[in-house]
């Protein structure tokens, strides 16, 4: 039995720029964190005393002779991709999926590590997450970018940059005192809405060509976020970035704000945020803000209705938790 832990994602500047078809041309860049809410996937070998070879349990339960039998998309072509029979996998998770944090992407890359550890093979952080690409937008032939596969298999505070060749990470040179002080002044809310991001990502897709300009400027944010952070002036500058961005963010496809939302975020503001931004593609899931400490119980009265979810960065990425043959 192997047991993953694999964390969750929230990225702050350059989210779009990770798809392949403005990187490869332009080249990409995003500054993301990984933070301390998790999926958990256990795999083991099934035992053959049942009618079925296979089974998965999520928020139901798969029980199948071939992955072919699979509704489940991401399963049933990383078991095909990986040539896997006669296996027990079940998913658990601190946060719901379809919620901007990388979900999806977080469980492609707990599977994969889950398995290829369970057949007793290594895999290195770089090889994990272009596993995981290759899996959601090759094989399940997902729209979306290729951030979430690499924050979550790399975890940490990163600057990640992409082109035609590749990717490649780089931590942010950021003191632990200065982490924790960003730390304490973001909120994190749950807007009550979750919503599939295939949709919201394909439109994204088909407006590149008409949101170059815009998209060339949420990349040079990424520079000037990450010049800000490791710098020693006041980090009230981060979170009017993150203000910037969204607005520009808001640009790029007709479903990635709503009336709810925006009214969300337009309270918050009124009641003491600087910025800040709807995680993932769009169209619901969580809000994050910057908020000084001064302000937060404040914006926390206002935003009484949504559920505010303390956390913190982590650094270690996907990791086995458990293995025992």
């Amino acid at each position: 039995m192997v047991i993953s832990k694999t964390p969750f994602r929230m990225s702050f500047f350059g989210g779009g720029t990770d798809f392949s078809q403005y990187y490869e041309k332009y080249g990409g860049s995003v500054l993301s964190a990984t933070f301390d809410k998790y999926c958990f996937v256990t795999v083991r070998d099934f035992p053959p005393f049942f009618e079925h070879k296979n089974q998965f349990t999520y928020s139901k339960i798969e029980r199948f002779d071939s992955p072919e039998e699979l509704s489940h998309p991401l399963v049933r072509e990383a078991l095909r991709y990986l040539h896997e029979s006669a296996i027990q996998i079940s998913y658990d998770a601190d946060l719901p999926a379809r919620t901007g944090i990388g979900s999806s992407s977080s469980f492609a890359v707990g599977l994969l590590n889950s398995i290829h550890t369970l057949r007793g093979r290594y895999t290195d952080k770089k090889l994990l997450a272009q596993e995981a690409i290759h899996l959601e937008r090759e094989l399940c032939r997902e729209h979306g970018g290729i951030q979430d596969q690499i924050a979550a298999s790399y975890g940490g505070f990163n600057r990640i940059d992409f082109d035609k060749n590749g990717f490649t990470v780089s931590p942010v040179e950021i003191s632990e005192e200065r982490l924790k002080k960003l730390n304490s002044e973001l909120m994190l809310f749950f807007s009550g809405q979750s919503r599939f991001s295939g949709e919201i990502a394909k439109e994204q897709t088909n407006n590149i060509s008409v949101n170059t300009d815009t998209l060339n400027k949420m990349k040079e944010l990424v520079y000037e976020g990450e010049r800000i952070l490791t710098g020693d002036g006041d980090l009230r500058s981060f979170g009017e970035l993150l203000d910037v961005s969204w607005q520009m963010k808001t640009t790029l496809a007709s479903n990635i704000t709503t009336d709810r939302i925006n009214s969300i975020y337009e309270t918050a503001k009124k009641n003491g945020a600087v910025g800040g931004k709807l995680l993932g593609a769009g169209g619901g899931g969580f809000l994050l803000l910057y908020v000084p400490e001064k302000n937060q119980g404040k914006v926390r009265t206002a935003l009484e209705n949504y559920m505010h979810v303390p956390f913190s960065f982590e650094h270690d990425g996907s990791k086995i938790l458990y293995s025992k043959s």
